[in-house]
């Protein structure tokens, strides 16, 4: 007959628990959009607001349904994802390199952030009309206003991640006379790693208000000229599902990153 270790047990037991937990939180997250769904059925039913002001939840539901059917709601997403997710590449691999390069050298720092920090005070979008007088109104500019929006987010803490190393590493690291490089890939850029996702984060959180943001103004295309279109021929119902789509899109990059970070800190820590 088989016995099972304490450790075992514990699992056994700590699976169920863990299930039942999130779930609980799941359900609850769910309670305030329930509640607001309710609320706007119910003010739509007893015409609190007219129809012109605040659609009925049937007809968003039907109007969703045919633009799935359709195709358009697909396309537009689309659109918006391989805008932003091109320019947050960009903006995060040079907000890395210069965040790295600040937090290694205090000359670098010296010559570059207080620059950067006064590039960094004004918003993205206030950048928008310059920049169409310099690239004009395609895809060039939204790269570059989606690439602005994830650089400094992800320079400043990467910056921040580097210069909080615990000292501690760094003795070790000299003790074992590690090269920069390997103080760098062994030591500096693990301890970071938490520092780097909350830049990644909120890079690519800024890189998709600034997508929204700048095609708002300029675009034929994506979920911000859907948005715009459907205020032009006063379609609400397109609206409210052009940010519907915006929140639910947004929502789900940012879980996914939340996820990869979980699993990166607990292979972190099975490794130590």
């Amino acid at each position: 007959m088989a016995v099972l270790t304490v450790t075992e047990v514990h699992a056994a037991g700590g699976a169920p628990r863990l299930w039942r937990k999130r779930t609980m939180r799941g359900l609850t997250a769910l309670l305030l959009p329930a509640a607001l769904l309710l609320l706007w059925w119910t003010a739509s039913d007893r015409g609190w607001l007219a129809e012109q002001i605040l659609p009925h939840p049937v007809y968003v539901f039907e109007a969703l349904r045919d633009m799935l059917a359709s195709g358009d709601l697909v396309y537009h997403v689309g659109v918006s994802l391989r805008r932003v997710l091109i320019g947050f590449a960009i903006g995060a691999c040079l907000g890395l390199a210069l965040g790295i390069a600040m937090g290694l050298s205090e000359r670098v720092e010296d010559y570059v952030k207080p620059l950067f920090l006064a590039f960094a005070q004004i918003p993205t979008l206030g950048w928008i009309p310059l920049l169409m007088l310099l690239v004009g109104i395609g895809e060039t500019l939204k790269i570059i206003v989606i690439t602005k929006g994830a650089l400094v987010p992800m320079t400043l803490n990467t910056f921040a991640g580097i210069r909080n190393v615990s000292p501690r590493y760094l003795e070790v690291a000299d003790a074992l006379r590690f090269t920069r490089w390997q103080r760098l890939r062994l030591v500096i850029l693990p301890a970071a790693i938490p520092f780097v996702f909350t830049g990644i984060r909120y890079g690519l959180t800024h890189a998709w208000t600034s997508l929204v943001g700048v095609e708002l103004l300029a675009s034929s295309e994506g979920l911000g000229y859907l948005l715009v279109w459907g205020r032009q021929m006063f379609w609400l119902d397109t609206v409210i599902i052009a940010m519907l789509a915006i929140g639910v899109v947004g929502f789900i990059m940012d879980g996914g990153l939340n996820r990869t970070e979980r699993l990166i800190q607990r292979w972190k820590r099975s490794e130590i």
